[in-house]
């Protein structure tokens, strides 16, 4: 039987990944699309999920793995280009959804790339950002979504962000360029060795890509051939996986390997089905797959541009809204990759 079209999933080892991958095998719909998964290393060894040479007697789905990192640009241009070339020529159907799933966190360390962009700005938000401009050209244009894994530490009014955004100074983290931001001057861990540095770097980096959501859909939605493209965001919750790596012990291992679970699974055995604070893997693996995959109550027929708490629509933070600072961080993303329009469908994308 033919694919109905192709997922395309970053990040597709960790621990919502791996989720999102079951789920995809476990159901008949979704098994019938072709599944493009993204690790760091697709040359090393794969998990059993991830090796189509150990799932080809085990799984009906037709799946490729391939190398993905989104903390070099050159990476994201060759992984989209084979992607793009496979769609064009016709050997896979066109993306019907693009999972940004792909994160990185740090905390007791900071961490820059070979280019000097701070390595979470730039896995987290800015080689997400140019893989989705490489590949709208290879997008479903009726039905193709974009679901971007947000966070709540992109908001420092909320409660739970109070330590690390209690100082005034903080509380504003964009002001009249990306720069410090990107480069990693903005509570840098020079400045502040805690983790609480890291935890304000890593809420920038969210910042800077639900602020895509709004911005890309205001241009694909003047965009003649893009406009039925929808961008979505989701809040996966606070989730056990392995994005603590770099994180202080009692967060890496007593709060993300201990608490979490437990927490996680006591308020979904009390609440089955609604919007814990504290989430499983499977649980937001289901909230992304609906994001970009359904049509209900909550979506509609043609969602574009809504951000949602799990499967709750949900508000984004008063600076994400911001409509000058979304150009911004915009325009200076272009001049950060050196994009040019011969590598976009988008029309408007200067």
């Amino acid at each position: 039987m033919p694919s109905k079209g192709t997922i395309v999933l970053t990040g597709a080892n960790g621990g919502i990944g791996s989720a999102i991958v079951s789920r995809i095998r476990s159901s008949p719909e979704l098994s019938s699309y072709h599944a493009i998964y993204t690790v760091r290393n697709a040359s090393s060894s794969l998990p059993p999920h991830l090796d189509p040479q150990q799932q080809s007697n085990t799984s009906t789905q037709a799946f490729d793995t391939i190398s993905l990192e989104l903390s070099d640009l050159a990476s994201v241009r060759a992984a989209a280009a084979s992607i793009n070339a496979r769609v064009a020529a016709g050997e896979i159907p066109p993306i019907r959804a693009l999972i940004l799933n792909a994160g990185y966190h740090e905390m007791n360390t900071q961490r820059f790339t070979q280019d000097g962009f701070a390595m979470m700005f730039m896995a987290n938000y800015l080689g997400n950002w140019l893989l989705v401009l490489l590949l709208l050209q290879s997008m479903d244009r009726e039905m193709g979504r974009i679901v971007v894994l947000g966070s709540k530490a992109h908001d420092p009014s909320l409660k739970q962000n109070a330590t690390p955004f209690k100082d005034e100074k903080w509380k504003t983290i964009l002001h009249d360029s990306t720069d410090p931001i990107a480069k990693g001057t903005w509570s840098s861990y020079k400045e502040d060795p805690s983790w609480t540095s890291g935890m304000r770097r890593y809420g920038a980096s969210k910042l800077c890509l639900i602020m895509m959501i709004g911005e890309l859909q205001r241009r694909l939605s003047t965009d003649p051939a893009l406009s039925n493209i929808s961008i979505l965001g989701v809040d996966p919750g606070s989730v056990s996986t392995n994005l603590t790596r770099s994180s202080p012990f009692f967060i890496r291992v007593l709060m993300n390997q201990i608490i979490f679970p437990i927490m996680a699974a006591i308020q979904q055995w009390r609440n089955p089905t609604g919007n814990n604070y504290f989430r499983t893997p499977d649980k937001s693996a289901g909230d992304v797959l609906a994001a970009a995959m359904d049509c209900n109550a909550v979506l509609g027929e043609r969602p574009q541009g809504l951000y949602l708490d799990g499967s709750e629509l949900a508000e984004i933070s008063p600076e994400a809204r911001d409509e000058g600072k979304r150009l911004m961080v915009w325009r200076d993303s272009v001049r950060y990759t050196g994009l040019k329009g011969e590598e976009t469908m988008l029309v408007n994308w200067e």
